[in-house]
């Protein structure tokens, strides 16, 4: 069983890195290139018509991995402040919503940390990135990611036409002249992809993260506040705020 100032000593670096962690997802949330993904695939309208590659690029970030990461990452940081939290202070109370005690017996010195995460938390959660609402989206599980439906448009190529101004006569040739006409020469049709989520996602997470900063104060409240032990609280706060 580690001693208090063992945890004393390691919170700061655990602080430190998660800091350095944190702020690398949420820049990562910020470059839409990375979420955004496309296929497109193109069929020439006859056999004689030019042949195209298809394109494709893939999404390289998803905001639900990222979410989960930093679940993970600010999980283990709650988790070391826990225990230096648990150990100095004797003033406690429960973590309640509703009927549902999320944690029990918690020290106050935890309940204000708690608070100021939960403000870091909802900025962050408030800044992810929603999927267009001007698109019909629906999951694809073969790509991972959401699709919209396929989009059919035409490729058109500009044809030479003659047009004749004058006929030919004895003394005079013909006056023609040139125009180009756009004729239909294939067909591209586009998907797109997308590692945002909906906002219907996005709502559910600040609510919840609403709710357990009010929880957090009503605790705060009561709490009154010494062995070292280990706490693992991370699973179950981030278990409750990742909910499907």
């Amino acid at each position: 069983m580690p001693k208090l100032n063992q945890i004393i000593a390691v919170e700061k670096s655990v602080k430190s890195r998660s800091f350095q962690e944190l702020t690398e997802a949420h820049h990562a949330l910020q470059k839409p290139a990375l979420l955004a993904g496309i296929s497109r695939t193109y069929r020439p309208k006859d056999e004689e018509g030019e042949t195209l590659p298809p394109e494709s690029t893939r999404v390289q970030a998803k905001a639900e991995d990222i979410v989960r990461r930093t679940a993970q990452i600010m999980g283990n940081l709650f988790d070391v402040t826990a225990t230096k939290d648990w150990a100095n202070c004797e003033a406690k109370a429960d973590i309640v919503i509703g009927e549902r005690v999320l944690l029990r017996g918690v020290p106050v010195s935890y309940l204000l940390f708690l608070e100021k995460q939960l403000t870091d938390l909802y900025t962050f959660v408030r800044k992810l990135p929603v999927l267009d609402a001007s698109e019909s989206w629906q999951f694809d599980p073969s790509a991972d990611a959401y699709a919209t439906d396929p989009v059919q448009t035409v490729r058109t190529k500009k044809i030479p036409r003659n047009h004749v101004k004058a006929e030919a006569t004895e003394k005079h040739p013909a006056q023609v002249e040139v125009y180009y006409e756009d004729v239909t020469v294939g067909y591209w049709r586009t998907l797109k992809f997308s590692g945002a989520l909906p906002a219907q996602r996005v709502n559910e997470l600040l609510e919840r993260v609403q709710k357990l900063q009010q929880a957090v104060k009503f605790a705060r409240e009561e709490a009154n506040a010494l062995e070292v032990s280990d706490q693992k609280v991370g699973e179950r706060l981030f278990g409750y705020l990742l909910e499907a």
